[in-house]
């Protein structure tokens, strides 16, 4: 995979804020109603300035009310490993300039650990019952998490669900009436808007700083995902290492983003820092908990930037939107008539000016959600209806398996398409889509990607193949399978 160098930019973490007139309710697998309180049609919060007897001039309005009340919802997230830990793919795409700030694991060049790993971070509590957002980078990898709180209680936490294409994590703790923020809507922040970082830098606990939003739809590629999600929220906001995690707020005390990296020459604070909005975060936290996994929608196009020196090229009648370079098989986009060469300017009514507004748009969207796309096609404007897909080409929306052998086991399964058995020249297989902290994870160095072909010479099929055959043995297993790269058959023992 290509890696784009971004020189020095190294990673932490930033907090976001939010103005509440409104809730929604999310449902987990059992039913059990879970509400996160949710901020629609939120005006940009001005600075307000105000004269102090003696002051010359005007002076900010203090930030105090602001800070008091995100403070008791931002915690602080202890996490451990006690297994070895094998670098995946991921981890390998990421410059080295990035790797002491994406997550207390990602330090050492060996690839392989074995011991104790103490790393930490930030998070927000969303929800009374005890939900909290964070990185995935905060809590990948982790065998163990603890959780604290502003008054110092301390609980063990676990994961309900990660998205590490946009970098965003989902825990638990078992304690109710807990103090939490609700979500504003990202897109209605503004440019030069008052913000709050609040987070645990160098595990200095509950630490506010404060900035301006200095650009929205930042991409600057370090997820280091094929199919990450980046449109960052820009601000000055001091952030360091320690406040991954943590809260990006307004002068109301309610979430606009959560922050994941900064800027920096030095790996400390030199200026800038990103958070994902807050709009990706609610999608995200909604799918987790219904779901049990990401649902993602797709166009189904391969998108460049427009600048002066594609428009030349290609003669383009704009100059900003995203240029289509190419579409999948039947994909939504190709299926509605958008062509290579066309430039997207608009989606459901909102201007698009970079690839990143359109990736950030497109990802709140679910497979069979439908989207107005106005495209730019050698000057003449059109306007097409786009039924989003996922990437197997279908509108289904998938669940993952709950099965307590898998939770066990720590993983998530899928099924492999056919396009892929026939490359790998395999018959079936199961795709291993996530692993999370478990026996696969604790005893062996799997790797996300991974396609199980057999366990115990049983061919598997689907992800009911895999329980099935799990649940009824006891003592040892040996998984066979390949990875997607073709380098060959790979063997994992695990004791059950």
């Amino acid at each position: 995979m290509e890696t784009r160098n971004f020189g020095s930019l190294l990673l932490a973490a930033v907090l976001g804020s939010a103005l509440t007139i409104g809730s929604f309710e999310l449902y987990n697998n059992n039913e059990n109603a879970v509400l996160i309180e949710h901020v629609d049609k939120t005006p940009a919060v001005k600075a307000n300035y105000e004269n102090l007897d003696g002051v010359a001039g005007t002076v900010p309005v203090s930030f105090t009310e602001a800070a008091n009340k995100v403070m008791d919802a931002v915690v602080h997230i202890r996490s451990t490993q006690t297994s070895r830990v094998s670098r995946n793919s991921q981890q390998q795409a990421i410059p080295e300039q990035f790797r002491d700030f994406f997550g207390p694991f990602f330090r050492d060049d060996r690839g392989m650990r074995q011991g104790p790993r103490v790393g930490s971070g930030s998070g927000v509590i969303i929800s009374n019952e005890g939900y909290i957002v964070t990185n995935n980078h905060v809590i990948d990898q982790a065998d163990d998490l603890e959780v604290t709180l502003h008054n110092n209680k301390s609980f063990k936490a676990t994961v309900i669900g990660t998205d590490p294409t946009t970098d965003i994590a989902l825990i638990k703790i078992e304690e109710a009436g807990l103090p939490y923020l609700a979500l504003t809507n990202s897109d209605d922040a503004k440019v030069g808007e008052w913000v709050l970082a609040v987070g645990n830098p160098f595990n200095l606990n509950s630490t506010v700083t404060a900035g301006i939003i200095s650009a929205k739809g930042r991409n600057i590629g370090i997820i280091g995902d094929s199919a990450s999600i980046e449109s960052f929220i820009q601000t000055d906001a001091a952030v360091n290492p320690g406040n991954s995690g943590g809260a990006l707020v307004n002068l109301n005390g309610d979430l606009v983003g959560i922050n994941t990296a900064i800027a920096s020459p030095t790996g400390a604070y030199s200026g800038y820092s990103f958070a994902v909005p807050s709009n990706i975060v609610s999608k995200v936290v909604e799918d987790l908990i219904n779901y049990g996994t990401v649902q993602r929608g797709w166009l189904g196009v391969t998108i460049q930037e427009v600048n002066s020196v594609l428009a030349r090229e290609n003669d383009l009648e704009v100059d900003a939107g995203a240029f289509v370079a190419g579409l999948s098989d039947n994909s939504g986009a190709k299926d509605a008539g958008i062509k290579e060469g066309d430039v997207i300017t608009e989606v459901d009514g909102r201007e698009i000016r970079s690839t990143a507004n359109l990736i950030g748009y497109v990802g709140s969207k679910r497979p069979g959600d439908k989207v107005s796309i106005k495209v730019d096609r050698k000057g003449t404007s059109k306007e097409f209806a786009v039924l989003l897909k996922n990437r197997d080409g279908n509108t289904k929306i998938v669940k993952e398996e709950k099965d307590e052998i898998l939770m066990a086991l720590g993983i998530g399964l899928g099924e492999v398409d056919s396009k892929t058995l026939k490359r790998l020249d395999i018959k079936s297989g199961v795709l291993v889509k996530s692993i999370k902290p478990g026996k696969i994870s604790r005893y062996t160095d799997m790797r996300e990607g991974f396609i199980i072909t057999k366990i115990d010479d049983s061919e598997v099929d689907s992800p009911e193949d895999v329980v099935d055959i799990l649940e009824n043995k006891d003592g040892g297993v040996l998984i066979e399978g390949v990875y997607q790269d073709g380098s060959g058959t790979y063997y994992y023992g695990l004791g059950l």
